[in-house]
């Protein structure tokens, strides 16, 4: 049989639609799965973003907190240390005049010149109140004197000294006010 030049294979016109509409689907199908994966893409982005903050700000709020602790790290201590500088203000108070000249008495004052250097490198200060206006955010009464001359809450004798650690009360100064 021979093959007439003008005669191809009979196509069916079908076949060629119904592959058209497959790779259509096809391409319907992967734009559709890109569009999902940008999608979760994006919300994974965000929420990696997120995260990323959240932990930064962590480590700034726990390098605040570190900052802290080494700062008020040994309140405790010194605040237990305290008592042993009032014992050496009294025993200065009540140093006799005859021994204000003596050896071992000018050693044990500057021992407690020693003792306030190291406490003031430690970040401790006295709270100076005599004269002041009581304030009761540094100070504590512990008694009246009717005083003339004076302005009402006007401090006018210290009991007990009182001290700031950076700033903060670690102890108030005890006094008496005038009435």
């Amino acid at each position: 049989m021979m093959k007439d030049k003008n005669f191809s294979s009979p196509s069916f016109p079908n076949e060629d639609l119904e592959e058209k509409e497959k790779k259509q689907l096809n391409t319907e199908e992967l734009e559709r799965q890109l569009k999902e994966c940008q999608k979760l893409k994006d919300e994974y982005l965000i929420g990696w973003k997120k995260e990323r903050a959240t932990f930064l700000n962590y480590k700034k709020e726990e390098a605040v907190r570190i900052s802290e602790l080494k700062k008020f790290g040994n309140e405790e201590s010194i605040s237990k240390i305290l008592p042993i500088l009032d014992s050496i203000y009294v025993a200065e108070k009540k140093l006799p005049r005859n021994l204000e000249e003596n050896q071992w008495a000018q050693g044990i004052l500057r021992i407690k010149t020693q003792f306030l250097d190291i406490l003031e490198k430690q970040g401790i200060e006295e709270i100076k109140c005599l004269g002041e206006k009581f304030d009761p955010n540094f100070h504590e009464i512990v008694g009246e004197v009717e005083k003339r001359g004076f302005e009402p809450e006007i401090i006018i004798e210290e009991v007990k000294r009182g001290y700031l650690f950076h700033g903060k009360v670690l102890r108030p100064a005890r006094v008496k006010i005038s009435k």
